[in-house]
């Protein structure tokens, strides 16, 4: 093999670990279809209907704060298949669910699945690609949640299309969400096609199995390079005092605090209000649940443009641009919204400033984020660094999905500002998140993993110095 890379079989093994992504996608995206009926079904008020939504959120928490415990000792590979197994019992169970309790719990064990395919599916695929192409393959599982998420807007809308509103009361909820199991037993099957991290093989001293990987991605005549780079990067704390592996130690807790901070900034953006409220929030501009939920669908493409875009860009133009410009879009696009809300403009004013909010997120916090999460923590604490920061991130999406309809249906609030006061205050959030990243994190771009604790202290560094002067 004369080229230095095996793209075809690299973009195959991590085509199939995005598959994660699309089942979060699904699953998050789905009650967005769902929430109205199911609060009719179960009688719910406001803060009922934010738990209702957010509960899988909590879920979130909890699996991404285990997938650092599962990566490290089981593997990432491991972690999928078991996301998978309780993406499809959650879609079983939430479906048949009597009660709103039963319906709660079903779907807190759809949320453990989100978050293992969250800290497990990018981590996979970071490290199987090689640094050039990184950046596009990370972004694979971006652009995979987003195709889930457009997928079950249009099976919603499907499900509800020539329905009465009683149907959709009754039974029609249920179908959106039992839809999910199909493609949960779809990723289960496939996982076994792809190998297992060549990293944590290096790691758990299963060198051959580590080469034979290595060997299907990269020139086998780097193997043994790559293998020696990785268990130097591994082995170098070893040499050293124990507290270097310590997450409270100086450097590394400054990584980690920037780590998470990017992750949970992502949800201060506003992304989960989109993908769980965007048909609440056109019904009353657009005229009724059908019209809501297909203009929905069209929020949906744009993403998966947007991400495709973002796909393009990130190893062209660097994570830093992206980031910078995608927000200040994304601020943009929410306050048009407010103001759209605040005049209760009718029509197609307010999708549009959906599809400006979505194409500059998923270039920027789609894109970007993910792939900068999955690159800055080094390698001897990145299973429990990631699995802090996206724990985080989902703590934060619990806290905005939670007060967005106790917000929006606030008496004082609704009257004054017409739905429009969470928007604005988003798009102020975005601006505030933007500053913070550009300040703090440093351009990732063709900067390999091995390299990348070094990279981050320069950057800290630096920081130090200009504030002292």
């Amino acid at each position: 093999m004369s080229r230095k890379h095996n793209i075809v079989y690299i973009i195959r093994i991590c085509c199939i670990a995005a598959l994660g992504g699309i089942l979060l996608g699904y699953d998050t995206a789905v009650i967005s279809g769902a929430i109205g009926p199911i609060s009719k079904y179960f009688n719910l008020l406001p803060a009922q209907t934010g738990w209702a939504v957010s509960c899988v959120v909590l879920g979130s928490i909890i699996g991404a704060l285990s997938a650092g415990w599962s990566t490290q000792k089981y593997g990432r590979r491991y972690t999928l298949f078991i996301s998978a197994l309780l993406f499809a019992i959650s879609a079983i169970g939430s479906a048949v669910a009597q009660t709103f309790g039963s319906y709660i719990l079903f779907r807190i064990i759809g949320g453990i699945a989100v978050g293992l395919a969250c800290v497990a599916s990018p981590m996979y695929m970071s490290e199987v690609a090689p640094k050039d192409f990184r950046g596009r393959a990370v972004s694979m599982f971006q652009q995979s949640a987003v195709i889930g998420q457009t997928c079950v807007f249009y099976v919603n809308y499907l499900i509800a299309k020539g329905m009465s509103e009683e149907w959709l009361i009754k039974m029609g909820w249920r179908w959106m969400l039992g839809s999910e199991i199909i493609p949960a037993l779809l990723f289960a099957g496939l996982l076994f096609l792809i190998p297992e991290s060549p990293r944590w093989l290096v790691e758990k001293g299963k060198l051959n199995k580590a080469k034979k990987t290595l060997s299907h991605t990269y020139n086998p005549k780097h193997v043994d390079q790559l293998i020696k780079e990785i268990q130097d990067s591994l082995i170098k704390h070893r040499t050293t005092h124990k507290i270097k592996t310590s997450l409270r130690s100086r450097p590394l807790l400054s990584i980690l605090l920037i780590g998470t901070f990017v992750a949970a900034a992502q949800q201060l953006i506003g992304i989960n209000v989109i993908m769980y409220y965007t048909p609440n929030i056109l019904k009353p501009l657009v005229g009724g649940t059908t019209n809501a939920l297909f203009q929905t669908t069209f929020v949906g493409l744009v993403f998966i443009i947007g991400n495709a875009l973002g796909m393009y860009l990130i190893d062209k133009i660097g994570r830093l641009p992206l980031m910078k410009y995608g927000t200040l879009g994304c601020a943009l696009g929410m306050f048009i919204l407010g103001c759209i809300l605040y005049q209760q403009t009718q029509g197609y004013a307010a999708l549009l400033a959906l599809c400006l909010y979505v194409i500059a997120y998923a270039i920027s916090w789609g894109c970007a984020c993910w792939t900068i999460i999955s690159e800055i923590f080094p390698n001897r604490i990145r299973s429990r660094a990631m699995a802090i920061a996206v724990g985080a991130q989902w703590f934060t999406g619990f806290i905005v999905t939670q007060s967005f309809p106790m917000l929006n249906q606030n008496p004082y609030l609704k009257t004054h500002f017409n739905g429009a006061f969470s928007f604005w205050l988003l798009s102020i959030l975005s601006l505030i998140c933007m500053l913070i990243v550009i300040k703090f994190v440093p351009e990732t771009k063709g900067i390999s993993l091995e390299k990348m604790e070094q990279l981050m202290t320069e950057k800290l560094a630096k920081n130090s110095k200009k504030q002292s002067l």
